[in-house]
C-alpha cells in the first residue's frame, strides 16, 4: 500500500511537471529561434562520440545534439567542449585526448561542410550564419593539456580553442576545483597565475566553470578582459552547491563585463535533483561498504534506484527561473545559455531534452514578457559581445 502510494504521488509530480512545462511554441517564438544566432556554451558532442561513435551530421537515435535537431532547434553556434577527464590529469594522455578531439569536432566538418564550419572568431560564426552553415567554436573542458607549458596554449588557440575551463572535478596544476575538498591552491596556483594573462593576450576566453571560489575571485583580479561562466546556474536555488555561482559571484562577472551561461541539467536547476543525486551516492555507498566494490548490484545501481526512487527532472520554468535571477540581479547583457547537451546524461528537464527545443526556450521567454531584443541578447548577444571584447584585447596587447 506504501509502496503504491509513493509511485502513484511521484507520478502525479511527474504530470504535474508536464503539464507546468508545456509550451504552446507560436510562430514568433519559431522564427526568432531561425533568424537569430544561437550560441550555446557547452555541448559534449566530441566526448560523446569517443565513447560511441555516430554520424552527428545525420539523425541518430540518442544523444542531445544531430544536425537535423539542431536546425529544427535554430542552434548554429554550439561551442564543442573538448572535455579531459580529471583522471589524466598531469599526463601526457590529457593532451594526447585533446588533440584526438579536436580532431573528431574536425572530422565532422570535413564530413558535412555543406553543414558545418569550424568559427575561430566571432566575424566566422556570423559570416558562416549568412551562409546556413553551423559554427563549431571549441573550448576546452579542463586546462590539464597545457601541462604548464605556454607553448601548448598557443598550440591549442591555433587549432581552435577558444576558451579553457581552468578545471574540472579536481584540482589540476592551474586551479583549484569546486568539487574537490583538497584546495591545494587556495585558488589558482603559481602557474594558473601566469595562464590568466597568457590567455587574455593570445586571445583566449576564460571560463570559470568548475573553479572554488577563491579561484574565481583571483581570476577576475588578473584578467584584463572579461571572463564567462561556459556552463553554470545559480546557487540561489542549489544552496551549498559551489558548482553553481551565488549572487555576489554574479554581481562580479558582471562588473567584469562577463557572462553566465544558463546550464540545463537537473541537478544544477533545482535544490531537489540535486538532493536525489547525493540519495543516490549515498546509498552506493552504503552498498560498497557492505557487499565492496566488486558487487555485481552495482552494475545496474542506477537504473535500479531510479526505479524505486524516481529522478525529480526540472522543468523549462526552472530554468527560466536561473535567467530571470541574473536579469534581476545585474541586468540583460550577462547571462547566456550553456545547456551541457549530451553532458549531463538524463538529467534535462522536462521541455528541453534536446537541441530541437530551443524555440521552447525562445517562447518561454515572449511568456515572461522579454523583448525581442533582449532575446537575442541571451542567445547570443552577450557571448558574442564578450568574445568580441577578448579578440579586441588580443589584438592591441598580444
Amino acid at each position: 500500500m506504501s509502496k503504491f502510494f509513493i509511485i502513484t504521488t511521484s507520478a502525479l509530480l511527474a504530470w504535474s511537471h508536464l503539464a507546468l512545462a508545456k509550451v504552446d511554441v507560436t510562430e514568433k517564438a519559431r522564427t526568432i529561434a531561425k533568424n537569430t544566432i544561437i550560441v550555446d556554451g557547452h555541448i559534449d558532442v566530441p566526448y560523446r562520440i569517443k565513447d560511441k561513435w555516430v554520424d552527428v551530421t545525420k539523425a541518430t537515435k540518442d544523444g542531445d545534439f544531430d544536425y537535423p535537431r539542431a536546425v529544427e532547434g535554430g542552434l548554429n553556434a554550439p561551442f564543442m567542449s573538448i572535455y579531459v577527464p580529471a583522471s589524466l590529469d598531469g599526463s601526457d594522455a590529457s593532451t594526447q585526448l585533446a588533440h584526438e578531439l579536436i580532431d573528431s569536432v574536425e572530422a565532422i566538418v570535413a564530413r558535412a561542410p555543406d553543414k558545418f564550419a569550424i568559427a575561430y572568431t566571432t566575424d566566422d560564426v556570423k559570416t558562416q550564419f549568412d551562409k546556413g552553415l553551423i559554427s563549431l567554436p571549441m573550448g576546452m573542458e579542463n586546462g590539464s593539456p597545457i601541462q604548464g607549458d605556454l607553448t601548448n596554449l598557443r598550440i591549442f588557440y591555433d587549432r581552435g580553442i577558444r576558451y579553457i575551463t581552468l578545471a574540472h572535478s579536481q584540482s589540476n596544476h592551474i586551479s583549484d576545483s569546486s568539487y574537490d575538498l583538497r584546495r591545494q591552491w587556495k585558488g589558482l596556483s603559481p602557474f594558473g597565475k601566469t595562464l590568466i594573462p597568457a590567455m587574455n593576450n593570445i586571445g583566449m576566453l576564460i571560463d570559470i566553470s568548475h573553479v572554488s571560489d577563491d579561484a574565481f575571485y583571483q581570476t577576475l583580479e588578473l584578467s584584463k578582459s572579461p571572463v564567462i561562466a561556459s556552463h553554470s546556474s545559480l546557487r540561489k536555488f542549489t544552496p551549498g552547491f559551489e558548482r553553481n555561482m551565488d549572487d555576489d559571484m554574479i554581481k562580479a562577472l558582471a562588473k567584469n563585463g562577463g557572462v553566465i551561461m544558463i546550464n540545463f541539467g537537473s541537478g544544477f536547476v533545482t535544490k531537489e535533483a540535486r538532493q536525489w543525486r547525493d540519495g543516490l551516492m549515498k546509498a552506493e555507498n552504503a552498498l560498497i561498504k557492505k557487499e565492496g566494490k566488486d558487487s555485481e548490484k552495482l552494475a545496474d545501481f542506477e537504473a535500479i534506484y531510479r526505479k524505486e526512487n524516481p529522478y525529480p527532472y526540472s522543468t523549462i520554468d526552472e530554468v527560466l527561473d536561473h535567467i530571470d535571477h541574473v536579469v534581476k540581479l545585474v541586468g540583460i547583457d550577462h547571462v547566456g545559455i550553456g545547456s551541457d547537451f549530451d553532458g549531463v546524461g538524463d538529467s534535462l528537464p522536462i521541455g528541453l531534452k534536446d537541441v530541437s527545443y530551443f524555440p521552447h526556450l525562445v517562447q518561454g521567454l515572449l511568456d515572461r514578457n522579454y523583448k525581442e531584443a533582449d532575446i537575442k541578447k541571451i542567445l547570443s548577444g552577450n557571448i558574442l559581445r564578450v568574445w568580441k571584447q577578448v579578440e579586441d584585447y588580443a589584438q592591441s596587447h598580444g
